[in-house]
């Protein structure tokens, strides 16, 4: 089994095995997610406390909360995809 990890920013990485989606915290079901995750206790706020601007799903259904672009997070997961 091949551990491939992303690097979400500030130095936290994410198992891109685990990642079900990259998506924009702007719509109104993504904001309802964070806040079910939050009172879940399965939100990880990995923004060091600047604006969120991705969120990760993964398939433990927990939500990590990123300060770079989904963008981005996903060029470095599909960079990290390459490299096979």
């Amino acid at each position: 089994m091949n551990i491939q990890l992303i690097n979400i920013g500030f130095g936290n990485i994410v198992s891109a095995n685990r990642v079900v989606a990259i998506v924009s915290p702007e719509s109104a079901p993504i904001k309802r997610l964070i806040n079910d995750g939050k009172e879940k206790g399965q939100l990880i706020d990995a923004t060091y406390g600047r604006r969120t601007r991705s969120v990760i799903i993964t398939d433990s259904n927990h939500i990590i909360l990123s300060a770079i672009q989904p963008e981005t997070v996903a060029q470095r997961f599909l960079f990290n995809q390459k490299d096979d």
